[in-house]
């Protein structure tokens, strides 16, 4: 059984930065893909970011050059920096492994507000 946690959300001043991890448990499959989401108020989920098995990226269109993704064997990471009011949002994380496995976590709140 495939787990995901998030952590490192908060609360963080326009400009500033925050770190998002998530933790992996569980076997699954390869190839896989794992995402970053995010979802805000009244909006749907988009895409932030994603990352292969092998290291293949993706960012959503708003989100690159300020976010960044990276891997280890047990764990995801979202690395933040410029964050505007409008990344305000829950932020999944998501792992894709074949046709039939698709896990989410239950979320992580940003807030980026003065």
């Amino acid at each position: 059984q495939v787990q995901l946690v998030e952590s490192g959300g908060g609360l963080v001043q326009p400009g500033g930065s925050l770190r998002l991890s998530c933790a992996v448990s569980g076997s699954f499959l390869s190839p896989y893909v794992m995402g970053w989401y995010r979802q805000a108020p009244g909006k749907q989920r988009e895409l932030v970011a994603s990352i292969t098995n092998i290291d293949l990226k993706n960012y959503g269109p708003s989100m690159k050059g300020r976010f960044t993704i990276s891997r280890d064997d047990a764990n995801m990471y979202l690395q933040m920096v410029s964050l505007r009011p409008e990344d305000t949002a829950v932020y999944y994380c998501n792992l894709i492994e074949g046709p039939a496995g698709n896990h989410w976590g239950h979320g992580t709140q940003v807030t980026v507000s003065s």
